[in-house]
């Protein structure tokens, strides 16, 4: 008990300080998170949509790979990566492995499914009375799209929520892409297992705290938007 409190404050007080090595790991985490769900959220956004609203031949085959998608292994992300991007495959030439940008890569791929498969989800959930109403009223065909959108946009806030949380609390692609390189790729969740392997756990705990107020922050986030433009609706 007396180690969890002394580790507890020490976190707090690493935290308060505002340790730069601490603030550079937050902010790199930050960084590729980001940038992975903005990817993925600029490519499975509409690829969720045109799933939701067309109709096509082995479209049931092609839900079900997406779904099958979502339980991907991290690691085998990162080994198809790779070996992309190792120096000897077909874009080694552009010296991304072990660089923030591989990490993005990963990422990426990781939460795509996620936001096509939620999206598709928030969108069929929409009345399909919306979509031809505003076809008769004179919209265009992206006119009515976005009507559909924003019906579902509660919907789609969440899929793009829970991307970022996946993507931010994820720490095999960071290892195998990233390399965990001090001040370079170093993310919350490889910095956590660093620090535990060592033994020092203190940093780890700090970054834990953090890990959990982000997602914390992210949830409160989505209630508030919910909650705000749910009683202007």
């Amino acid at each position: 008990m007396d180690f969890l409190v002394r580790s507890l404050t020490e976190a707090f007080c690493m935290i308060l300080s505002f340790d730069a090595e601490l603030y550079a790991i937050i902010g790199l985490s930050l960084y590729v998170s980001f940038f992975a769900v903005l990817f993925a959220s600029l490519l499975g956004i509409p690829m969720g949509f045109w799933l939701a609203v067309s109709s096509f031949p082995g479209k049931r085959g092609v839900i079900t790979l997406v779904n099958t998608c979502l339980a991907l292994p991290t690691v085998v992300i990162g080994l198809f990566v790779y070996v992309f991007l190792s120096r000897s495959g077909p874009f080694g030439f552009l010296g991304w492995l072990y660089t923030p940008k591989a990490i993005i890569i990963g990422q990426l791929i990781l939460i795509l499914p996620w936001v096509v498969s939620l999206t598709l989800t928030a969108v069929n959930r929409v009345d399909a009375r919306y979509y031809r109403t505003a076809l008769t009223l004179g919209a265009t065909a992206l006119g009515a799209s976005l009507t559909v959108v924003r019906e579902a946009r509660f919907g789609i806030l969440a899929a793009v929520i829970a991307a970022f949380a996946r993507a931010i609390a994820e720490i095999g692609i960071a290892m195998m892409l990233g390399g965990n390189i001090r001040g370079f790729t170093r993310t919350m969740t490889t910095a956590m297992a660093l620090e535990h392997n060592k033994g020092e756990f203190v940093l780890a705990v700090a970054l834990g705290l953090v890990l959990l107020a982000v997602s914390l922050a992210m949830n409160v986030v989505l209630q508030m938007a919910q909650g705000r433009y749910g009683e202007g609706a």
